[in-house]
């Protein structure tokens, strides 16, 4: 990747995740204005994951025919155009809109990633990935706390600065992301000279390929299950408040961060992708395992430093890692898909956590979650290799 096209690829990933960011913790509160029920606030969310589970394949087939650059640049305007439908809705309704064509947008993720695969070798690919992940990190972990501040002036004002921000962005990659796709292969691909069957359950059948889609889809769906009622977990065995769950998950996200910029990509040349996935799902269930079992704060803190560390081990590795297995050809198609059971995943987590929660007890989400995982880290064996990529 040049050293031109890194920042603005980086900025890219940053403002969508940043802009979610941003609204999340004020959506509920936005959406009771209008009379919104608990039940209404949770569709919002899943609104928005299942945008992106429909959107991440046509945007990955899109890019892969006309190119990555104007596939980044125009999400980026659907994403300010969302912002400010949400800043001016007068109706639930808008609001539903709003997260509808947020989530549309924030299926880009996997034309970034192709954008990295485009230009990175397979010895320099985890490492690639690993910026996109820090990218989506630090859009957690500043996101929350700008729209916290910003609320102070109302609603509006922390989705105006969000689609300002899109806005900028756009301007940037405009005029400074250059095209990683050759003009050749998408000519070739616009006049329909792709791989034929690059379906979902076709790429689940490949043997290098399906162990990596259901390993991530699996740990997704674990990691949004906590996610889910690590506030209400917290509440009710530690009687932490919100501001303590920001100062939590910023925790998390600047360990995982830290490790995705500064040493993944060593780790992987060094381990190898699948050694190091492995530990890392290994990290994040015995965490949640132990999270889940009510320790003093102390350990619990410990445990969440785990599942921090194996989240920025794994993340990457996996996704570095379906890149290298696929061909140039399917690149955006096929990580269109991983994206996509990304957002199933988070879509579904969730209610699954929440289910968990109510129904069994409030520790339930998290040490399930760890017991899958683990079960995950034996089946992680049948992930593939560096040297068979081909």
């Amino acid at each position: 990747m040049s050293d031109g096209s890194r920042p603005i690829l980086f900025l890219t990933v940053f403002i969508h995740l940043l802009g979610f960011g941003i609204i999340i913790p004020l959506l509920p509160y936005y959406a009771q204005t209008y009379g919104a029920s608990g039940v209404t606030v949770g569709l919002l969310s899943t609104s928005f994951s299942m945008m992106q589970f429909l959107f991440t394949p046509l945007w990955g087939r899109l890019s892969d025919r006309i190119g990555r650059r104007p596939v980044l640049i125009v999400s980026l305007v659907v994403t300010g155009l969302s912002y400010v439908v949400f800043a001016t809705a007068s109706s639930l309704w808008l609001l539903f809109v709003s997260r509808m064509l947020a989530g549309a947008a924030g299926a880009v993720l996997s034309t970034a990633q192709a954008y990295v695969a485009d230009t990175t070798t397979p010895e320099e690919r985890t490492k690639g990935m690993g910026l996109i992940g820090a990218a989506f990190g630090m859009g957690f972990i500043f996101g929350p706390a700008i729209g916290g501040i910003l609320s102070h002036w109302g609603f509006a004002v922390p989705a105006y600065t969000a689609a300002a921000l899109a806005a900028i962005a756009a301007v940037f990659a405009f005029f400074r992301l250059r095209e990683s796709l050759p003009r050749e292969v998408r000519v070739e691909r616009r006049e329909g000279q792709r791989p034929a069957g690059v379906t979902l359950f076709g790429a689940l059948r490949r043997p290098r390929i399906g162990p990596v889609l259901v390993t991530f889809f699996v740990g997704t769906l674990c990691f949004a299950g906590m996610e889910a009622v690590l506030a209400l977990y917290c509440q009710h065995t530690y009687g932490l408040g919100p501001n303590h769950i920001g100062y939590l998950l910023a925790y998390v996200g600047v360990v995982a961060a830290t490790l995705q910029v500064g040493f993944v990509g060593a780790l992987a040349k060094r381990f190898g992708e699948r050694r190091l996935a492995r530990t890392g799902i290994f990290l994040i269930g015995a965490g949640f395992i132990a999270s889940g079992l009510a320790p003093p704060f102390a350990l619990f803190v410990v445990a969440m430093g785990a599942v921090a560390v194996g989240s920025g081990l794994s993340n990457p590795t996996l996704s570095g890692l379906v890149s290298i297995v696929t061909s140039p050809e399917e690149q955006g198609s096929i990580l269109g898909f991983y994206q996509s059971l990304g957002s199933l995943a988070r879509a579904v987590g969730p209610f699954l956590g929440g289910l968990a929660f109510d129904r069994i007890a409030p520790g339930a989400p998290l040490w399930l979650a760890g017991a899958t995982l683990s079960a995950l880290v034996l089946y992680a064996a049948r992930l593939p290799v560096r040297e068979q990529a081909g």
